[in-house]
C-alpha cells in the first residue's frame, strides 16, 4: 500500500485514535480524581458507602489499598488507550486487518471483564460509565468505517 492512507481509512484511523485520547483522558481523571476526592468520577459516596474521611477513619489501609487499585488501573487504562492510539495510527492507516481486530478486541475485553459488577453492585452511573460508552461507540464507528475501506480494496491488497 502507498505511503498515503485512503481517505475513509485515515477518517477511520482518526476516529479509533480519538477512542483510545478518550480512554487516555478519562484515565487521566481517574487518577486526578483518586488524589482529590477519591471517589471515582460519576459517583458518590452512598454509592461506596462512605466518605473518603470515614473510609481512611475505618481503616487507613484500606484507603491506602483502594487507592493504590485506582492509581493501577488508570495506568492500564492509560496503556489501553495508548495501545490503541497507536494500532489506530500505524496499522489501520496502512490498511492493517490485524490492527483493525486488534483496535476492536483489546478494548471489548476490557469492557467484558470490567463493566458487569458495576450493574451488580449498582455503580452503572452515567456519569460514571457514560464517557467509557461514549468511547465505545467512537471506536464501533472507526471500526465500522475502516471494515468497509478494507472489504471494499478486496483481501489481497490488505493481507498483513
Amino acid at each position: 500500500m502507498s505511503a498515503q492512507p485512503s481517505p475513509t481509512l485515515d477518517l477511520a484511523s482518526k476516529l479509533i485514535a480519538l477512542s483510545g485520547l478518550g480512554m487516555v483522558g478519562y484515565s487521566v481523571l481517574f487518577l486526578i480524581r483518586n488524589f482529590t476526592g477519591f471517589i471515582e468520577l460519576g459517583l458518590t459516596p452512598g454509592h461506596v458507602g462512605a466518605t473518603p474521611e470515614q473510609i481512611r477513619a475505618f481503616s487507613p489501609q484500606l484507603f491506602s489499598y483502594v487507592s493504590h487499585l485506582q492509581v493501577a488501573l488508570a495506568g492500564a487504562m492509560m496503556a489501553l488507550g495508548v495501545a490503541v492510539i497507536a494500532v489506530a495510527w500505524f496499522g489501520i492507516r496502512s490498511g492493517s486487518r490485524w490492527a483493525l481486530w486488534t483496535a476492536l478486541v483489546v478494548p471489548l475485553v476490557a469492557l467484558i471483564v470490567g463493566v458487569p459488577l458495576h450493574y451488580a453492585y449498582g455503580l452503572a452511573t452515567l456519569g460514571h460509565l457514560g464517557p467509557i460508552y461514549l468511547n465505545v461507540a467512537l471506536l464501533f464507528v472507526g471500526i465500522a468505517i475502516a471494515q468497509r475501506a478494507l472489504k471494499a480494496t478486496g483481501p489481497a491488497t490488505h493481507h498483513r
